[in-house]
């Protein structure tokens, strides 16, 4: 059971989350003809009349560029005018999730992205851990990450998530908590909905955007966290051997944070995960804004 925001942005003004309803014929339900973004907020824990914000401005812009492969110009500050107007309305008291999701709202049947309306709503909910944090169980995937010369895959297009939703039901649904995906090359991509990172003799890997991975803004933060601890960070194609003999591995993302795996098929991982619980620890106090050298990371909004 979800406990939405109360109040969602829709057809260009604030209106009740109930209210916010769509025909069944509009355009982006039948050929997945939407792109949206994600990202998180809390109450300040020093002061609970402000609402902090992870990197807005970076999700904001991801959010603009995955519109222009919807043929629509939506400008950064124009989404991210409407999110800090929406936590203002909405007053969220727990940690929260905002979803901006942009769509051809037209009620056209031609797919198509040209001579076709394009709208643009946000809506929120409460959300906690969204996997467990201890550590989750993965599979590797029967279905594979599509490739980018088929698909937008630096966008979070809306109908490319057929993929990640057939991967998570088949984990789930056979025991795991979360799926892996190989690539059309056979390398390790990503999960259904995080990026992927290996540690190997005290080095982070990652796959590469040549990979076709999604451009995570938690994954660039990781790396940009990784390498002023020191740690050596490489971008490379990842095998499925060396996912199974690795020291560490973790998932990324906004939703997920940083949770580190235990288990893959059924190979058991190290219970210690050192690096990983620093990279965590250190993530978790930037979005708190108790770390200044990143403070510019997190946006304050007064409530």
């Amino acid at each position: 059971m979800h406990n939405f925001l109360p109040i969602a942005y829709f057809e260009n003004q604030f209106v009740p989350f109930a209210e916010a309803k769509i025909s069944i014929a509009t355009h982006a339900l039948h050929y997945g003809t939407g792109a949206f973004g994600g990202m998180r907020g809390i109450p300040n824990p020093e002061n609970p009349q402000e609402i902090l914000l992870f990197r807005l401005d970076r999700h904001s812009h991801r959010l603009s560029s995955s519109a222009k492969f919807l043929n629509y110009d939506l400008p950064t500050d124009k989404i991210q005018q409407v999110i800090i107007d929406f936590v203002q309305k909405n007053k969220p008291d727990k940690s929260f999730y905002i979803r901006p999701f942009i769509y051809t709202s037209d009620l056209g049947i031609a797919p198509r992205l040209h001579k076709i309306k394009k709208d643009f709503f946000v809506y929120g909910l409460e959300l906690g851990d969204y996997l467990p944090p201890d550590g989750i169980s993965c599979r590797i995937s029967s279905w594979y990450r599509q490739e980018d010369r088929s698909l937008p895959l630096r966008g979070k297009v809306s109908g490319a998530y057929i993929t990640s939703s057939l991967a998570k039901t088949e984990a789930v649904e056979s025991g795991f908590d979360e799926a892996i995906l190989m690539n059309s090359q056979g390398k390790i991509c990503e999960a259904s909905g995080m990026n992927i990172f290996i540690v190997r003799n005290g080095k982070l890997i990652t796959p590469g955007f040549e990979q076709d991975i999604l451009e995570g803004i938690t994954r660039d933060s990781i790396i940009t966290i990784a390498k002023d601890f020191g740690i050596e960070v490489i971008e490379r194609p990842i095998d499925k051997t060396e996912l199974l003999i690795a020291d560490e591995v973790f998932l990324s993302g906004t939703a997920a944070k940083i949770t580190p795996v235990k288990r893959i098929e059924n190979y058991h991982l190290s219970p210690k995960h050192p690096i990983t619980d620093k990279l965590k620890q250190q993530l978790t106090a930037i979005t708190e804004k108790r770390n200044k050298k990143y403070q510019d990371w997190v946006y304050t909004i007064k409530i």
